[in-house]
């Protein structure tokens, strides 16, 4: 299992767009997830500073494949058109990256 977060900001004026997204996802989305064995996901949001970190757990053995198929679904593509729009990008990403990976510096079980 490998814990992972991520960050990516969240433009003012889509808070409640965001916030009513994620208070009734898709169980299509949800199911995707599962399937791209990803569990245990959260967001957070940070304000006034709007920024979101997600943490999530990848419980798979192919990061990259499942991520690929899940990225092909024509639902999460519906899903992401919704999102993206609410979100920016920091200026510290990288060129492949949407949400920003962040380093686990800490854990204590």
């Amino acid at each position: 299992m490998k814990k992972m977060g991520f960050m990516i900001g969240l433009k003012p004026d889509q808070i409640t767009e965001y916030k009513r997204l994620h208070a009734d996802v898709w169980p299509e989305i949800l199911q995707s997830l599962t399937n791209a064995n990803i569990s245990n996901y959260s967001i957070f949001l940070r304000e006034p500073e709007n920024l979101l970190f997600s943490y999530w757990e990848y419980v798979g053995q192919n990061f990259e494949a499942d991520m690929q198929i899940m990225a092909s679904l024509d639902i999460t593509k519906k899903w992401w058109e919704l999102c993206m729009p609410c979100q920016q990008q920091l200026a510290s990403c990288k060129k492949t990256e949407w949400w920003a990976e962040m380093e686990q510096v800490f854990y204590h079980g």
